[in-house]
């Protein structure tokens, strides 16, 4: 059965499907500023991590599947609490007990599955959680002997309602299908074996480490690291990227790095001290692609275009946010990073600073990355605006309707006329061409500023600002439509009743700027580099297909294998079963065929921090 028909048995699956959020539907737009500036003003006053820290907390600790293995695995997913199809089609193959993938066959499913935010869009509430992320993993794994121990970190969305709803479902040792929680803040950390350990860290929206969250890690977790011990730290943005526009946001991962993991207050000395541990992979979701940041060795040849080979000393930052939201670009990805950045204020904490370069594989890669993006002004794409986001094209009619008609009194009071339908009736050829002069220098207007002003400022070209952008747009769409009106006037017959003109005017008006409105915004959007209109390129397409996850091993010598898994499509066909649990019978729905997973780059191993423990300086006791 398709969407439309498993929407339908929502009572006897106990969650309604939900269809892909149209970031670019007028009432989506209103509903998600509002909440985000409310997040912006009230976040400070609201943040419950300060009332957390009031909450019994300790360590966790990873679940094997086999008591007797000497592996373990572990599954990362982020962004995935969207549309039903791309939801579900991440969740089974992550509940899966094994996945057919070619080239190191198959994998398990992983004993600790780790939610890297974003678990419910486009806000956070109790309905949303229930029909976008719970009941869909649920459906994928209703059971498990092993119960697989699941952790989540709270992205943005998750945010905007101070975390109220996020806390109910992840922070109340709940289980969800066969996943069970045991994480009781916002945060956590998990021993893992072979002297690894696996951080979770809330920044609340990007800003800072709160202080009961810094004596939790301070307690639980730095005074427990020995030299040689290895550190996977996630957060729910990729803050390393775009440092040149944020050079401070990387600050808080770094005083993180320094101060809990590589060092760490001595009390009986009232000094700090190395801990000889490091952190090897620095893991986030946010931005809905994956891509993987290595870093540059000694040995490694110059060159920012340079290839890097695989090499297991390297520590990895990995961007792997496809569980289930619209696809992201990658083509503007820096090809390096310096961190900390140069005008960042903490440079001169590391001296010098950890060069990091993008890998050669992304997902998507470059070239369909640009693809991609234009098809948002591709009138044949599936994706194309209007198509995608009908709402926004009813939204630029009425505007342009209402523009319509206040440039035919403008014209008509030009015309020294009394009533815009006669002014209308009686323009002349040298008014159409002067209409349609005048679109056509609105609509290339902001490009020749956004020229100029880029040239003269950054030696390259550069889009102007949203409102001017938007206000000169508007102002072309509106000439253009009244001049295909005073085109019909003059092609109509005189006898046609005045309120008939006017009629069809305003559809003609709303028709044109319905499409060339939405037209006109998508060439911006595609304009734009920098900012929120450049992910509008993506958002706005809603894309359901080219999800991923990534699935790790931990072997027996203390190496970390990363498997970047990708599926190209997700699937539209489904079937329901009969469940029997603890709560009764119930049914859920079941992709039919099981989705195809394959791996976005050769697997990635990572070895374990290299620094030997010292025989004559145990580690500290934890309980000191």
């Amino acid at each position: 059965m398709d969407f439309a028909e498993l929407r339908g048995r929502a009572e006897e699956l106990g969650f309604t499907p939900r269809e892909p959020v149209r970031w670019l539907a007028p009432k989506e737009l209103a509903r998600t500023a509002v909440k985000v500036g409310l997040a912006a003003v009230f976040a400070g006053y609201s943040d419950k991590r300060e009332i957390q820290g009031a909450l019994e907390a300790g360590l966790l600790r990873a679940p094997a599947a086999d008591p007797d293995a000497e592996e373990l695995w572990i599954d990362f997913a982020a962004d995935l609490g969207d549309g039903f199809e791309a939801t579900a089609s991440v969740a089974a193959a992550l509940g899966a007990d094994r996945l057919a993938v070619e080239g190191p066959g198959p994998l398990p499913r992983g004993s600790l599955l780790v939610l890297g935010g974003d678990q419910v869009y486009p806000v956070a509430s109790a309905a949303a959680y229930e029909d976008r992320m719970k009941g869909p993993y649920r459906a994928a794994l209703p059971s498990a002997a092993d119960r697989p121990l699941m952790v989540a970190l709270p992205g943005n969305h998750d945010w905007y309602d101070g975390l109220t709803a996020f806390l109910r479902m992840f922070a109340q040792e709940n289980v969800i299908g066969g996943w069970q929680t045991r994480q009781t803040r916002s945060y956590f950390a998990v021993e893992l074996p072979q002297r690894w350990w696996l951080v979770g860290l809330d920044s609340q929206l990007g800003s800072y480490v709160d202080d009961p969250q810094r004596r939790y890690f301070e307690t639980h977790l730095s005074p427990r690291l020995c030299p040689g011990d290895s550190v996977i730290v996630c957060s729910a943005e990729p803050t390393w990227v775009r440092s040149d526009e944020r050079p401070d946001a990387f600050n808080s991962l770094h005083w993180f790095d320094r101060t809990i993991v590589r060092t760490r207050f001595d009390r009986t000395t009232g000094t700090r001290e190395e801990t000889g541990a490091a952190i090897r992979l620095w893991l986030t979701g946010d931005k809905h692609h994956y891509a993987r940041y290595a870093e540059r060795l000694p040995d490694d040849v110059a060159g920012a275009d340079a290839i890097l080979p695989p090499d297991p000393r390297r520590r990895q930052m990995v961007t792997c946010g496809l569980g289930g939201a619209y696809l992201s670009s990658t083509h503007r990805l820096p090809k390096a990073l310096p961190l900390p950045p140069d005008a960042s204020r903490m440079r001169a904490k590391d001296r010098p600073p950890t060069a990091f370069a993008l890998a050669q594989h992304t997902y998507p890669d470059a070239a369909e990355s640009r693809a991609l993006a234009r098809g948002i002004a591709e009138p044949w794409s599936r994706y194309w605006l209007p198509r995608r986001n009908p709402g926004f094209a009813v939204l630029a009619g009425a505007v342009q309707t209402v523009l319509v008609l206040l440039m035919s009194g403008v014209f008509a009071l030009a015309e020294g006329r009394h009533h815009p339908v006669g002014a209308l009736r009686s323009a002349g050829a040298d008014d159409v061409l002067g209409l349609l002069c005048t679109s056509a220098a609105l609509f290339l207007l902001p490009f020749v500023i956004g020229w100029w002003r880029g040239l003269l400022r950054e030696r390259r070209p550069r889009a102007p600002s949203g409102p001017v952008m938007a206000v000169l747009f508007q102002a072309a769409v509106a000439a253009a439509a009244l001049t295909v009106a005073v085109a019909i006037a003059r092609a109509v017959p005189s006898s046609w009743n005045g309120l008939v003109f006017l009629a069809v005017l305003l559809v003609v008006a709303a028709v044109i700027g319905a499409l060339l409105g939405s037209q006109f915004f998508a060439l911006w959007v595609l304009w734009t580099h920098r900012g929120l209109p450049a992910e509008w390129q993506m958002s706005g397409q809603s894309m359901d297909d080219r999800k991923g996850f990534l699935r790790m091993r931990l072997g027996p010598d203390g190496t970390l294998t990363l498997y970047p898994l990708a599926l190209d499509r997700t699937c539209r066909d489904w079937k329901v079963e009969d469940v029997e649990d603890a709560e009764g019978v119930w049914r859920r729905p079941v992709p039919d065929p099981a989705p195809t997973v394959r791996l976005i780059e050769e697997p990635v191993v990572i070895a374990r921090n290299a620094r030997r423990p010292d025989p004559d300086r145990p580690c500290p006791d934890p309980g000191r």
